[in-house]
C-alpha cells in the first residue's frame, strides 16, 4: 500500500531539463496561442487540399463524416487530422522555446522500451476484460458494427490512426504543458492539474453527451492526472501513450457507442453516450478499470 501511495518524482527531474532553459511564462502563453493557430491554419490547408480535388456534394459529405466519427473515412480523416497538433506543437517548441522538438517525449530509447512494457500490460489487462465474466453490457449485449472481414483489413491503418492522435495529445498535454509548467513552478498542483482540466475541458460535449457531458469531462480529466502521473514516474511519455493508445483503441476500433466515433469499431455498445441510465451505470465500471490500467502500468515499469 506504501509502495502504491508513493510519489517518486526523481525522473520528472529529467525529463523537464530540457524546458527549463526558457520556461518564462509568456513564452509560454504565447505558444498556446501559437500552437492553437498553426492547428486551424494546418487543418485548413489539409482540409482545403482534400476537399478542393471533390465534387461539392461529396465535400459536404466527407466534412459532415469527420465531425461525427460515424464511417471509417470521416474516423481516420479526424483522427490524422488531430495529429496536426504534434506538429503544430513541435513548430513551436522550435520557434519559441528554440528546442528539438523530440525532447517532449523524454530520452527515446527508455520510451520505446517503456511503451512497450506497458503496452504488452494493457493487452493482458483488455484480454481478461473480454474473457472474464459477467459477459453483458448494461441492458443489453454488444452488436456487430461491420463485417469482420473489412474491420481486418481497416485495422492496420486504424492503429496508425490512433496511434498518431494519442501521440499529439500526449506530445502537447504530458509533453509541452507539463514540461513548460514543470519546469516553473514545483507544484504538482499546477504542472498536473492545469492541463488535466485543458484536457477534460476538450472533452466536454454537452451536444451528444447531454446531461453526462460533465461527468465524462470529469473523466478526462482525472485521466489526464494519472497519465501525468505516469510521466512524471517514468521520466517519458512512453508510459503513458501506451495506456491512451490502449484506452482508445478498445473504445474506438473494439467497440464504440453508437451515436458518435464509431466508424472503426468492430462492436458497438447497446447505449449512447447521451444515454443517462446507461451512462450512469457504465461510467463507475470505466473509472475503475483506468484506475487499474494506472496501477498496472505502474507494474509494468516498477514505478
Amino acid at each position: 500500500m506504501m509502495r502504491v501511495l508513493s510519489f517518486d518524482y526523481r525522473p520528472h527531474a529529467r525529463f523537464i531539463d530540457p524546458a527549463r532553459d526558457r520556461a518564462q511564462l509568456w513564452r509560454l502563453v504565447l505558444g498556446i496561442v501559437l500552437v492553437a493557430g498553426f492547428f486551424l491554419v494546418l487543418s485548413n490547408l489539409v482540409f482545403g487540399t482534400i476537399l478542393g480535388v471533390l465534387d461539392p456534394q461529396t465535400a459536404s459529405d466527407v466534412l459532415r463524416d469527420a465531425q461525427t466519427g460515424q464511417t471509417a473515412g470521416g474516423m481516420l480523416l479526424l483522427l490524422f487530422q488531430l495529429g496536426l497538433l504534434a506538429v503544430a506543437t513541435a513548430m513551436v517548441v522550435i520557434m519559441v522555446h528554440r528546442r528539438r522538438p523530440w525532447t517532449l517525449v523524454g530520452p527515446l530509447g527508455l520510451a520505446v522500451r517503456q511503451f512497450g512494457a506497458v503496452l504488452f500490460m494493457m493487452v493482458l489487462l483488455t484480454a481478461a476484460l473480454w474473457i472474464l465474466p459477467p459477459y453483458e453490457i448494461g441492458e443489453g449485449t454488444l452488436t456487430a458494427n461491420m463485417p469482420i472481414g473489412r474491420w481486418m483489413l481497416l485495422l492496420p491503418i486504424a492503429v496508425v490512426a490512433v496511434m498518431v492522435q494519442i501521440g499529439a495529445e500526449e506530445i502537447l498535454f504530458r509533453g509541452y504543458l507539463q514540461q513548460q509548467l514543470a519546469a516553473r513552478f514545483r507544484s504538482p498542483l499546477v504542472w498536473m492539474v492545469l492541463p488535466a482540466i485543458l484536457f477534460g475541458a476538450g472533452h466536454y460535449l454537452p451536444d451528444s453527451a447531454g446531461s453526462n457531458a460533465v461527468t465524462i469531462a470529469l473523466w478526462a480529466t482525472v485521466f489526464a492526472m494519472l497519465m501525468a502521473d505516469l510521466t512524471a514516474r517514468s521520466g517519458t511519455l512512453g508510459p503513458a501513450m501506451a495506456v491512451h493508445f490502449a484506452n482508445n483503441i478498445s473504445a474506438m476500433v473494439l467497440t464504440a457507442t453508437p451515436d458518435e466515433m464509431s466508424g472503426l469499431a468492430l462492436y458497438v455498445l447497446p447505449f449512447g453516450i447521451g444515454d443517462e441510465a446507461a451512462m450512469a451505470a457504465w461510467l463507475p465500471v470505466d473509472f475503475g478499470f483506468m484506475l487499474v490500467s494506472w496501477l498496472a502500468a505502474r507494474l509494468a515499469i516498477r514505478a
